[in-house]
This record gives structure tokens, C-alpha cells and sequence, in this order.
């Protein structure tokens, strides 16, 4: 899946998202990052490296296969697929979204 793919996914799930007030990154490393500004209704995605207040890192692969139901996120996270930096309580927030 490409990364123009992973962020129009993105943007239909965080349109469900409301109440968030948080800004995240997606980093994918060298495939690129999305970023989501749910400070704002509705959010703003776009594929810039801007600050957030939680960083998930992983690959697209892994984040696909989280979002398709076949990834426990949590699992990821443990098993060092997933590396989250910044708030924690918020990834736990998007595990959520993530995987509806």
C-alpha cells in the first residue's frame, strides 16, 4: 500500500474522530509521514513533518495490517513493530480509531 493510500484511509477515520484536540504523526521512515491536526474541525491531513504531541512509528506494512484488523496494535507495540513517542494515553486514544 502506498503512503497516498495509508493517508486517504487516514483522513476517513479521523473524520470519525472527533474530539480528539491532539495532533499526531504517522512516521513510515524513508515511505514518508502523515500528519493529522485534530486541534481542528474537521482535521487537517497532510503528508508534512510537522511537531506533534504523539509520533506512531512503524512501518506501512505494519500499520495496514493494523488497521485491516490483522495487527493488534497493542501487540505491535510490545512486540517493537510499533514505537510511540510523546503521549502515551493518546495512542492509546488511536488505537482505537485506528482499528474501527
Amino acid at each position: 500500500m502506498s503512503l497516498e493510500n495509508v493517508t486517504e484511509a487516514i483522513k476517513s477515520k479521523m473524520a470519525l474522530a472527533a474530539g480528539l484536540d491532539a495532533k499526531v504523526k504517522f512516521d513510515f521512515a524513508d515511505d514518508g509521514v502523515i500528519f493529522v491536526d485534530a486541534t481542528q474541525n474537521p482535521p487537517e491531513v497532510s503528508n508534512e513533518d510537522k511537531e506533534a504531541d504523539c509520533t506512531l512509528k512503524c512501518s506501512i506494512a505494519t500499520f495496514q495490517a493494523m488497521m485491516d484488523g490483522t495487527q493488534d496494535p497493542t501487540l505491535a507495540f510490545m512486540m517493537g513493530k510499533l514505537k510511540v513517542e510523546g503521549s502515551m494515553g493518546l495512542a492509546m486514544k488511536l488505537n482505537s480509531i485506528i482499528e474501527d
